[in-house]
């Protein structure tokens, strides 16, 4: 289906969720989501499954990256580092 166009974006902004895909691509949700499936299932892709927020009312949704990508550390001091 769109694969082709999924991997560029995802290689292109990192890691997003299912709706950003579709509206970054111009591909309808639906079809955004069948295609992360078959991504997912010969491992182009890691995915799962997350609850987000929106107007304090739950909404689930597909995170993907690239499969083997390890998205960036986020700022600020890690646990385990020693203060000097």
């Amino acid at each position: 289906m769109h694969k082709n166009a999924i991997l560029q974006y995802l290689k292109k902004h990192g890691q997003k969720i299912d709706w950003e895909i579709a509206a970054g691509t111009n591909i309808p949700l639906d079809e955004v989501r069948e295609s992360l499936t078959q991504l997912s299932n010969i491992g182009e892709i890691s995915r799962c499954i997350v609850t987000r927020f929106a107007d304090g009312k739950p909404v689930e949704g597909m995170l993907c990256r690239i499969a083997g990508t390890i998205p960036p550390q986020a700022p600020g001091r890690k646990p385990g580092v020693p203060v000097t």
